[in-house]
C-alpha cells in the first residue's frame, strides 16, 4: 500500500505548511501529494507551486471539479502540468453536488450524472491520446458544439501541444454505488471520500468488476496523539460540515454515504442540527465510532495495529490528511 499526502483546499488563505509538508512527504518516500478545490482556491495552481519545489513525488487532484471547467480545459491543465513536472500528474475528477454546481458555478446539475461523467472522461481521454480531433455527439459535452444557440461554425480540433503521456491516470471521486461501478469501467482508479476497512461489504458489489491494477485511494485523517477522543475532533468537524452542510437536506451525497455505512439515523440528525444553525451540536453528534473507523488516530501502537486492516483490503494508496510532520513520519515508518 503506497502513501500519499492529502492537503485539501485552502481556508481563509494559503497554508504556509503545505509546501514544506509536501517536501517532507517526498523525503519520506510518499508516492503522491494531492490538492483539492471547493469554492475558493483552485486545485491546479497550488499543485503547480508544489511541483516546482519537488522532484519525484506524484501530483494528484482530489478532486478537480468537473463543473469548474470544460473537459478540454481540464485536459489542457493536466497535460501542461504533466509536461512541466516530468510526467507526475494523477488526474482526479469529481462531479460535486447540486448546491455547488448550481450555486457556485452557475450551471445546471446534470440530470444524468453517470452520462455526464462518462462523456467528460471520454473527451479528456481523446485530448490526451491525440489520435484525432475531439469529437463526441454527447448529451452534455458535445464536440464540436451543435446546440441551437451555436453558430454552426465549430470545428473538431486536437491539441496543438503533444501530451507527454497518452494514458495519464484518471481517477474519479464517486460515491453512489452505480457511479463507483462505472468508475471501474471508465477510469484508472477511484477516490473514496470515506473508507472503512471494517465494512468491505459497502463497496464490494460496486468494485466487483474492477480490473487488475485499478487504484483505490481513500483519504483518511492521520494524527499521532495520546488522547484518541481529542484526536478525533478534527475528523468529526470535517464530517459535521460535509454531512450537514455540503448538500441540500433532500439531496446530500455525503449523508447518503454515511447512511449506507450503517449510520443513517445519526446522519439525518447531523443534517438537521447543521441546517438549524446548531453547528457545534452537529459536530458533537458525529459518532466517535464512525469518525474512528475512517481515520487513523491515537498513539503509535494503536495506529500500527489499525493500519493492518487497511492493508488487507483493496486499498492501493492511503492518502493521509496529516496535520504535522510527526504524523507523516510515523505513518511512513509503520508502512515499511
Amino acid at each position: 500500500m503506497r502513501l500519499g499526502l492529502a492537503l485539501g483546499y485552502w481556508g481563509r488563505g494559503p497554508d504556509p505548511r503545505h509546501v514544506p509538508l509536501a517536501q517532507e512527504a517526498e523525503r519520506l518516500g510518499y508516492h503522491s501529494v494531492w490538492t483539492a478545490e471547493s469554492w475558493g482556491s483552485d486545485v491546479f495552481t497550488p499543485l503547480t507551486w508544489i511541483a516546482a519545489r519537488t522532484s519525484t513525488i506524484r501530483l494528484g487532484t482530489a478532486v478537480a471539479q468537473m463543473a469548474a471547467r470544460s473537459p478540454t480545459t481540464t485536459a489542457m491543465h493536466a497535460l501542461t502540468l504533466d509536461h512541466l513536472s516530468g510526467g507526475r500528474v494523477l488526474l482526479g475528477l469529481g462531479l460535486s453536488g447540486p448546491q455547488v454546481v448550481e450555486g457556485w458555478y452557475g450551471r445546471p446539475f446534470p440530470k444524468s450524472p453517470l452520462t455526464a461523467t462518462r462523456e467528460y472522461v471520454d473527451v479528456v481521454r481523446q485530448v490526451l491520446r491525440r489520435q484525432a480531433p475531439v469529437e463526441l455527439d454527447g448529451r452534455f459535452h458535445s464536440h464540436p458544439y451543435r446546440g441551437p444557440d451555436g453558430t454552426g461554425l465549430g470545428k473538431a480540433l486536437k491539441p496543438i501541444t503533444h501530451p507527454l503521456r497518452a494514458e495519464l491516470p484518471i481517477l474519479l471521486g464517486a460515491e453512489g454505488p452505480k457511479n463507483i461501478a462505472q468508475t471501474t469501467r471508465i477510469a484508472d482508479g477511484w477516490l473514496p471520500l470515506y473508507w472503512s476497512p471494517n465494512r468491505p461489504e459497502v463497496y464490494e458489489t460496486s468494485l466487483a468488476e474492477a480490473p487488475e491494477g485499478f487504484l483505490v485511494a481513500p483519504m483518511a485523517q492521520v494524527r499521532v496523539c495520546d488522547d484518541v477522543a481529542e484526536g478525533l475532533l478534527p475528523v468529526k468537524t470535517m464530517l459535521g460540515f460535509y454531512i450537514g452542510g455540503m448538500g441540500h437536506a433532500a439531496r446530500n451525497f455525503h449523508a447518503d454515504l454515511m447512511a449506507r455505512m450503517g449510520y443513517e439515523e445519526q446522519a439525518r440528525r447531523i443534517q438537521r442540527l447543521f441546517l438549524e444553525g446548531r453547528r457545534e451540536e452537529a459536530v458533537l453528534a458525529v459518532p466517535d465510532a464512525f469518525a474512528d473507523e475512517i481515520s487513523l488516530v491515537g498513539p503509535r501502537e494503536r495506529i500500527a495495529e489499525r493500519l493492518e486492516s487497511w492493508r488487507k483490503g483493496p486499498v492501493t494508496d492511503l492518502l493521509a490528511l496529516a496535520p504535522d510532520r510527526e504524523s507523516l513520519r510515523v505513518l511512513a515508518e509503520l508502512n515499511t
